[in-house]
């Protein structure tokens, strides 16, 4: 089967991410989408972090109702901060019978010279989905951008922020997800 590996914080995760995703499968030959929850990105400030169990469920409440997506915990389990290649690794030996595909933002791909081992990094299909004001080439056939995928100018940063400052995030995240921050409390 073939997978993309979309790789996130996800703190929280939003309508965004969802767009992404199902957009990414729709214009591939991809068959899944596994949302990788991060625990601790090795480029991002963790102080923001809401704690990595309560994220990954929020992301199975975003996506508990779509076959095709499934929520990840593998990166709770690697040794920190997490680093794509460790996961790819681990995943390409623990399931020989699925290809993967990384699928990450323009802004992500032009900063992939800051990550651990970059160079194997490349060397893995990689779907790019482009975010405006980034614009990426690819000199890998192994590569595809995706210029055609319909983006919410929304972050998890801005929804933070509006919950911090007691304003709706309704519409920016799922229904299932806006109810459990509230009840839980999350990111006031």
């Amino acid at each position: 089967m073939k997978i993309g590996l979309y790789f996130g914080s996800f703190n929280p995760i939003h309508l965004g991410h969802l767009i992404v995703a199902n957009g990414v499968l729709n214009l591939t030959d991809l068959q899944r989408i596994w949302f990788i929850v991060s625990p601790q990105n090795p480029l991002k400030n963790s102080k923001t972090l809401l704690n990595e169990y309560h994220r990954l469920h929020l992301v199975r409440l975003a996506i508990e109702d779509n076959n095709k997506f499934k929520a990840s915990d593998v990166e709770f389990k690697l040794p920190r901060p997490s680093y794509t290649i460790d996961t790819l690794t681990y995943f390409k030996e623990k399931y020989k019978e699925h290809e993967f595909n990384i699928v990450m933002g323009s802004d992500s791909f032009q900063n992939i010279s800051r990550w651990k081992n970059y160079s194997q990094v490349l060397a893995h299909p990689i779907i790019i989905y482009t975010r405006p004001g980034f614009e990426s080439k690819v000199n890998s056939s192994n590569h595809k951008i995706l210029s055609e995928i319909q983006l919410l100018d929304i972050s998890s940063t801005s929804i933070r922020k509006l919950i911090s400052e007691g304003k709706s995030v309704k519409y920016l995240v799922p229904d299932k997800v806006l109810e459990e921050i509230e009840v839980c409390g999350y990111y006031r």
